[in-house]
């Protein structure tokens, strides 16, 4: 943390001292933790993932539906103890899993609470796609299940909505390092393996198209979540394009064009998706 390159923002920030570009310092913040009913049918399964939700981001999507927490920093300090010990709650609860939501600023301390408490239950790198591979290799024995976001395609989109123009190159060199990571199915759980994500944008289904033939790439290796429920969220204003839903017919095209290109490992959304009764209340 002296010197902070976790994340390809390489910001360099000490953040013993001060906060990095993900606008968060060295102590470990959250701002919620529970069993979440709303992932994939594979991750959450019958009783729900044990999903931890980390405050900052070092990404921002101005859309982002957490927007409370990556953005305004929502939540509370706790210790590297005490992360543990919320992993071992959850574990208790009955969790199918232990859900990592936007971890990658914590890396170092999410490991030392795994050498205090490490699950007998998968562990899942929930992220935004915007890794580093060396990062990766930091944590890949403790993870089970990757799940990341892919959500550019177009540079010039990646910086217009994250302020990235080097998003996919990234993310891409990211998942396939994540595909280190055997598909591995366990009473209908994904027990190992990689789960892609694509959130669909309004006015996006040319970019979302080129996301798609690069996941026809990978097709074999690793299974697609191909959202919906995009809601006009967060600091859009300046966005009028983002300022509505995605139309049933933008998204059957893309569903289409995904099963035209030979992708069956694939999850879609239903039309009621789109809604703020998916976006959790914040705890802390």
């Amino acid at each position: 943390m002296a010197n902070c390159f976790l994340c390809p923002n390489n910001c360099g920030v000490d953040r013993k001292l001060n906060n990095g570009v993900c606008g968060v310092s060295d102590k470990v913040k959250i701002a919620k933790y529970y069993l979440h009913p709303f992932e994939e049918p594979i991750i959450s399964g019958k009783n729900g993932s044990g999903t931890v939700f980390f405050t900052g981001c070092s990404l921002k999507c101005v859309f982002c539906q957490n927007f409370e927490v990556s953005r305004n920093l929502t939540g509370k300090e706790i210790s590297i103890t005490e992360l543990a010990n919320i992993f071992k709650e959850l574990e208790s609860l009955g969790a199918e899993n232990i859900n990592l939501v936007n971890p990658t600023h914590y890396t170092d301390e999410i490991i030392k609470a795994f050498n205090i408490y490490k699950p007998n239950i998968p562990i899942v790198y929930n992220t935004h796609g915007y890794e580093k591979v060396e990062t990766l290799e930091k944590i890949n024995d403790y993870v089970d299940v990757y799940m990341p976001d892919m959500k550019y395609f177009s540079n010039d989109i990646s910086f217009r909505y994250s302020g990235k123009y080097d998003y996919f190159k990234n993310a891409k060199k990211a998942i396939e390092y994540m595909l280190n990571k055997p598909i591995i199915f366990e009473n209908g759980l994904l027990k190992s393996g990689v789960l892609v994500r694509h959130l669909v944008l309004p006015l996006n289904t040319v970019d979302s198209k080129k996301v798609l033939d690069w996941f026809a790439t990978i097709k074999d290796k690793a299974y697609l979540s191909l959202m919906s429920q995009y809601t006009p969220f967060g600091k859009i204003d300046s966005f009028p394009e983002l300022k509505r839903k995605i139309t049933k017919r933008e998204y059957n095209t893309l569903i289409d064009y995904a099963l035209s290109l030979g992708i069956e490992n694939m999850f879609i959304q239903e039309d009621l998706s789109s809604s703020e009764e998916y976006i959790p209340k914040w705890d802390f």
